[in-house]
């Protein structure tokens, strides 16, 4: 099947080199230079031509209007932006824009999940609301995200990013903005094409091929449009990169970088759990432990004893989609038109991380395992057998031992994701009067996700293994499990996911009375819309058990809510090409939204903008909006599941040792008082936590501010200039205690320094014996209201357009298109908790694995010279991220400042006839490596989802149309 499969990818792709569809470079870089507001077109005086046309609804609004400016800044990126990137995953694009903070990518494995996500402004991926022509799209888990994996990119028309809260308009989840995808609902003919993507390496092939159809229904009565796409994304290993075939750390003064990795190796650790005090002396299994850099010989472990455990990840992971969809409307008389939409999605993406590491006390029975070690190790687990200890029992023969095993006989871990989703939409739409124009639409969305993960090991199959309860295992050295072993300890894991969507809407609209000021008409949308979220997550009973290993564990969730919806939108022309005012506009939208969550009940949003043009040339603008987001059912009704957080053990800082207060804190925690400041008391980089839901949750609530001005001259045609201010405040945020896994520790041990604080309570018995979060008991951080979230700053952008008295490919002149897009960020903090304003996270500027995470650069930009000559475009981008330090000022990390970081990228488009197109390109032209972080990076060494980590990469796209 699968030679089959890539016999048939081929001849699509050989097909596709030899037609092709037109790249719209006539109306394409020259009409929307890519991203940005729509431009005026160098051949008129546009604005005022717009006013004239038709009516239409623009983002962030259900009323339609006759103009583009509204009170909320619009950014808008074109289809051409996609063709002209090689871009087939939305995610591609979305991540360059200033005000977008990359989600989950293709380059995500650890975090991974297989999805694309979005996170508009930092504020998180759950806070910003994905719609796709205009509606609520299909999310895939029970976080209630919608997967970008999900949208077809060849059938895009443009995407629409609406900043400041639009709760008012669409309702829940709109915290930071929403960002509209808009598909081409109306193609005529065939259109078809092929992609293939490459890196300058030589790896990373991507394939595309697609094919769309529409037509005309009943006598131009009706239209319909279906399409399909087949996708593969081949993976890249961190092995096949220079900077990331090697898990790096910062050395132990801080002053360079050195071969990292994790304590737990292949060879294998094995200390006992008596204390550094009842220890015997020389004993090799005392602290810091029995290390076997061959089979069954021992030496005490050394610091530089780690496993490389880089190369066995994905630095690009693997993706297959088949993707299926259509549109449909017909008029069935009396002004009615019935709709349809429908698209199914089969989607598999798989995350690949080094073998298991088996980590935890286990009882070690000395008969058992005498077979596999030496004499002298027989003799020293002897030794410590008769001396009285944790755990303990003198002269039984089973010395508990803190194991630390590196699983490779089984091979890598596998986790193996296909989500199958599908949305159907059924509507109808027509006129109630002259003025008066009704839409009503019903849709339901669906995925199912199988997980499947190989590579597992049983506790409790280990674990019998060693105490002689089953045949023993032999994991003292490299390479020494039999592959009858590694069965007997090896499990599969299957978990399921399921997560559905249902919208029922429906509105009024259209003009009540005229000002007599010049202006419109005075316009109203009112409705109601229905909504139920349920989503269930069904782990198998090993994971719920907590008896795997290897991946994190978790117990089942399942839950639903729905809410009742009541909305209505005033637009009120005041006055228009009056002396004074050339155009000035008010706006106004409410929603009340009555949820069956006891905790968050009915809650009302708001909004309220101006807009005011004095003269044609200027307009400004501005808006306020009160947005919320009710809890998804993940923060509500989440099992608990382990989670493996990057965080620093303030116990193990070599300042802890001298500070009294902080020191007496550690040992009232379970530290040993000789082990607090020692590095060696935290083993790993990551903390293991035990995170969960919490029914009692209530709702987030926002207030937004924008404030900006639109320039686009008349002296100078085809030159648009906006800048808005933007500021958000989010309160009541829902986050994991103390804002997570680090900032709780921060709380606990450098800031509130009280045993008896929720904070320090949490890491009371999640010690072992020897201080170490080792994960048999993990602390516990849930979820709760407690953070604040506030982001302010400008964005910018400038488009310009003029003729160029040069052409090679045709008589007369061609064009030339300027654009930038950039945004300061002034402020981007969190405060974990509320009831502590003065402990705020400032990340605008920052990194880390504290509390920042993603580099937050203060100045980011995307900007694009094109030249457009007749069928000809030629394009450069450059891509630019401002300097970033890290987060935590307690820490001198060898990286505390990653340096400007820009990107050059070329592209070529050729309309060779009418109905034929050529593109190709390469993004990252230079071959710009990702800054090499140490300690302080989330994977690869760096952030791969901020910084290009593939390097050169080529495309090129073929289309056709008949």
């Amino acid at each position: 099947m699968k030679t089959f499969r890539s016999h048939l990818l081929a001849t699509t792709l050989v097909f596709g080199a030899l037609t092709a569809v037109p790249a719209f470079a006539q109306t394409g870089p020259g009409s929307n230079s890519g991203t940005g507001t729509p431009t005026n077109n160098i051949d008129t005086e546009a604005t005022g031509e717009q006013a004239e046309g038709a009516a239409i609804v623009v983002t962030g609004s259900r009323i339609a209007r006759r103009d583009l400016e509204t009170a909320a800044p619009i950014a808008v990126v074109g289809q051409e932006e996609f063709q002209l990137t090689g871009s087939v995953n939305v995610e591609q694009v979305i991540n360059t824009l200033p005000q977008v903070l990359p989600g989950t990518t293709s380059n995500s494995n650890n975090p991974g999940g297989g999805v694309a996500t979005l996170n508009l402004r930092g504020l998180g991926t759950n806070r910003n609301l994905v719609l796709v022509n205009g509606r609520r799209w299909v999310f895939f888990d029970t976080s209630q995200i919608v997967d970008l994996n999900t949208i077809p990119v060849f059938l895009l028309e443009g995407v629409d990013v609406v900043s400041g809260g639009a709760s008012a308009v669409y309702g829940s989840d709109a915290i930071a903005g929403v960002t509209n995808f808009r598909l081409r609902t109306d193609l005529t003919g065939v259109e078809a094409g092929a992609q293939y993507n490459l890196t300058g390496r030589g790896d990373g092939r991507r394939y595309e091929a697609y094919v769309a159809m529409g037509t005309a229904l009943g006598d131009n009565r009706g239209h319909a449009t279906v399409y399909g796409e087949y996708y593969r994304r081949e993976p890249i290993f961190q092995g096949a990169r220079s900077y990331s075939n090697e898990a790096l750390g910062d050395n132990g003064t801080n002053t360079g970088l050195i071969p990292g990795g994790s304590s737990t190796t292949p060879n294998g650790r094995f200390t006992s759990t008596l204390t550094a005090a009842a220890c015997p002396t020389a004993n090799v299994f005392c602290s810091p432990g029995a290390y076997y850099p061959t089979a069954g010989a021992s030496r005490g472990r050394t610091a530089t004893d780690l496993y490389n455990f880089a190369p066995a990840n994905y630095l690009q992971v693997p993706q297959e989609r088949y993707l299926i969809g259509g549109f449909a409307d017909y008029d069935i008389g009396g002004g009615n038109t019935a709709y349809m939409e429908a698209t199914y999605v089969n989607n598999r993406v798989a995350n690949e991380l080094a073998a298991t590491p088996v980590t935890g006390t286990f009882n070690v029975n000395i008969a058992a395992v005498s077979p596999f070690i030496s004499a002298s190790d027989i003799a020293a687990l002897r030794q410590i057998d008769g001396i009285a200890g944790t755990g303990n029992t003198v002269g039984d023969g089973i010395v508990p031992l803190s194991v630390q095993r590196r699983v490779l006989e089984t091979g890598g871990r596998n986790s193996l994701d296909e989500r199958n989703a599908y949305r159907l939409l059924v509507g109808m739409r027509g006129q109630i009067t002259d003025k008066f124009n009704y839409d009503a639409y019903y849709s339901y969305a669906r995925t199912r996700n199988a997980n499947v993960q190989a590579g597992n090991i049983s506790r409790s199959a280990f674990q019998a293994g060693l105490n002689g309860s089953a045949p023993a295992i032999n994991i003292f050295g490299p390479g020494t499990l039999t592959p009858a072993m590694v069965d007997q300890i090896s499990i599969l894991a299957q978990n399921g996911d399921i997560s559905v969507l249902q919208v029922a809407n429906a509105s009024v609209s259209g003009g009540l009375f005229n000002l007599g000021m010049g202006g419109g008409d005075v316009s109203i949308s009112v409705g109601g819309e229905y909504r139920k979220n349920a989503s269930e997550f069904i782990p198998d009973t090993a994971l719920s058990s907590g008896d795997v290993i290897g991946f994190n564990a978790g117990d089942a969730t399942a839950g639903s809510y729905n809410v009742k919806e009541a909305f209505a939108e005033l637009l009120v022309p005041i006055a228009a090409r009056v002396p004074g005012v050339y155009n000035l506009e008010l706006n106004g939208a409410a929603r009340y939204s009555d949820y069956s969550l006891a905790n968050v009940g009915g809650v009302w949003t708001y909004a309220g903008g101006v807009t005011y043009s004095p003269i044609r040339d200027i307009t400004f603008r501005g808006q306020f909006q009160r947005a919320v987001r009710a809890p998804n059912v993940a923060e509500l009704f989440g099992g608990q599941s382990i989670g493996f957080i990057a965080a620093n053990d303030p116990c193990a800082q070599a300042a802890a040792a001298s500070n009294t207060a902080l020191r007496a804190l550690c040992v009232a925690t379970g530290v040993p008082s000789a082990a607090v400041g020692t590095s060696g008391l935290q083993i790993n980089t990551q903390i293991q936590g035990v995170f969960g839901g919490n029914p009692d949750l209530q709702e987030e609530t926002s207030d937004s501010y924008t404030a900006g001005v639109v320039f686009r001259p008349s002296f100078l045609p085809g030159l648009s200039v906006t800048a808005d201010y933007f500021n958000y405040k989010v309160e009541n945020t829902i986050s994991t205690l103390g804002g997570g896994l680090g900032n709780s520790l921060d709380l606990c041990y450098n800031v509130i320094r009280d045993i008896n604080s929720v904070y320090c309570q949490a890491f009371v018995g999640t010690r072992n014996a020897l201080g170490q979060f080792d994960g048999v008991n993990a602390p516990s951080i849930l979820n709760a209201n407690v953070s604040t979230l506030r982001v302010s700053g400008v964005d910018l952008q400038a488009d310009y357009q003029t003729r160029f008295p040069l052409s090679i490919m045709g008589d007369g002149d061609s064009k030339l298109a300027f654009f930038f897009l950039g945004t300061w960020t002034d402020k981007s903090s969190l405060t974990p908790v509320a009831a502590l304003p003065d402990q705020v996270n400032q990340c605008a500027g920052k990194f880390g694995i504290l509390s920042c995470g993603n580099p937050t650069p203060r100045y980011k930009w995307t900007s694009r010279v094109s030249w457009v000559d007749h069928g000809l475009t030629s394009t450069v981008r450059w891509r630019h991220l401002s300097a970033v330090r890290d987060d935590d000022d307690s820490t001198n990390y060898f990286v505390d400042r990653v340096p400007a970081y820009n990107l050059v990228d070329l592209a070529f488009s050729f309309d060779i006839t009418d109905q034929y197109n050529l593109s190709l390109g390469v993004n990252n032209l230079f071959n710009k490596r990702p800054p090499i972080i140490g300690t302080n990076q989330e994977q690869a060494n760096t952030y791969p989802g901020t910084y290009d980590v593939l390097g050169r990469d080529f495309f090129v796209s073929t289309r056709f149309k008949f």
